[in-house]
C-alpha cells in the first residue's frame, strides 16, 4: 500500500511540473527563507499532494519547491513533519520516499538543535557525522517492501564524511564556525531537561533535537546518500550555562544562521556538480 502510495503521490507531481531534480533539500525550523533564493519552477502546497502530511509548525511554510539553487536542479521541503505533531513515522518520512521517486542522487537535511557539547556556541553550524536514536518508533517497523529497499539496512556509513569535510573546508574559507559531531534525536515536543542534557553529553552527543532522523533511516533504506547540517540555536551544555529557550529564540537563531548554510549547501551542490 505504502509503495501504491509513493507512486501516486508522484504521479500528481509529474502532472505538474516537468522539472527533474538532481537534490533533495529538507529545511527545517527557521531554515525555509533558503527557498527565496531559489530560481523557482513551481511550488506545490502539501495539502495538494496526494498522501503527504501538513505542517503544523510556525515557520514551516509547507511547500514542495521545484527549481535551481545555484543553478542546480533540486526539490526542496520548505518544512517538514515531526512525530510530535500526532504523524506516524511513516507518514513523517513519505516525503523522502518520493522524493527518490522523483530521482533525486543525494539528500540535504538542515534542522535546528540545542548543542550539548560545550565547544558549541549559538549560531554555528554542524556537519552529523553520526547520530544516536531515542525516539520511540521506527519508520521501518512493520512488513518491508523490497522494492523501496532492504529489510535491515546497514548504518555504518551513513553519513559522508567526505563530504562533510568538504563542508568544513568551505566553512573556513568563509571565516563562518563549523563544527562534525553527533545528533541525538528525541520524540519532543518539550525541551530538555538539565538531568537530560548531562545525559546526552555523556552517552557522547554534541546536538539534540526532535527530527531528522527518521528521514536518515528512511534515506539510508532507499539507498540515498545525504548529508545533515545543524543549526545550534541554543547551548545546552554545561548545565550551568542552560537558559530557557522559547521557539522565537530558536527560530530567530536559526534565521541569523541561515545565510552561513546557505553558503556550504551552495558549496557542496557545486562540488558534487563539478564546478558546473
Amino acid at each position: 500500500m505504502l509503495y501504491d502510495q509513493i507512486n501516486e503521490a508522484i504521479t500528481y507531481l509529474q502532472t505538474q511540473t516537468e522539472f527533474q531534480p538532481r537534490y533533495g533539500i529538507i529545511l527545517g525550523t527557521g531554515l525555509s527563507k533558503l527557498t527565496d533564493e531559489m530560481e523557482v519552477d513551481i511550488a506545490i502546497p502539501y495539502r495538494f499532494i496526494p498522501h503527504f502530511p501538513v505542517s503544523t509548525v510556525e515557520s514551516h511554510k509547507g511547500q514542495l519547491i521545484f527549481g535551481k539553487l545555484d543553478g542546480v536542479p533540486v526539490v526542496a521541503m520548505a518544512g517538514r513533519f515531526h512525530y510530535y505533531e500526532g504523524y506516524t513515522m511513516q507518514q513523517v518520512t513519505f516525503p523522502v520516499r518520493v522524493m527518490k521517486g522523483l530521482g533525486i542522487r543525494h539528500l540535504f537535511i538542515s534542522n535546528a538543535a540545542g548543542g550539548t557539547n560545550a565547544e558549541y556556541q549559538a549560531g554555528d553550524i554542524v556537519l552529523v557525522r553520526d547520530h544516536i536514536n531515542l525516539q520511540p518508533d521506527n519508520p521501518l517497523r512493520g512488513a518491508n517492501d523490497e522494492r523501496l529497499g532492504p529489510r535491515f539496512p546497514d548504518m555504518l556509513h551513513t553519513y559522508d564524511r567526505i563530504l562533510n569535510g568538504k563542508a568544513l573546508g568551505i566553512a573556513r574559507k568563509h571565516d563562518i564556525r563549523a563544527h562534525e559531531g553527533v545528533y541525538v534525536a528525541l520524540p519532543g515536543p518539550n525541551l530538555e531537561t538539565p538531568a537530560e542534557y548531562n545525559f546526552l553529553h555523556t552517552i557522547g552527543g554534541d546536538l539534540v533535537g526532535m527530527s531528522t532522523v527518521p528521514e536518515v533511516l528512511v534515506a539510508r533504506h532507499s539507498g540515498l546518500d545525504l548529508t545533515v547540517m545543524s543549526v545550534v540555536t541554543n547551548r545546552c551544555f554545561p548545565i550551568s550555562e542552560i537558559k530557557e529557550t522559547s521557539v522565537s529564540d530558536v527560530i530567530a537563531v536559526a534565521q541569523a544562521a541561515e545565510p552561513r548554510m546557505r553558503t556550504i549547501l551552495g558549496g557542496l551542490l557545486r562540488e558534487l556538480e563539478g564546478d558546473l
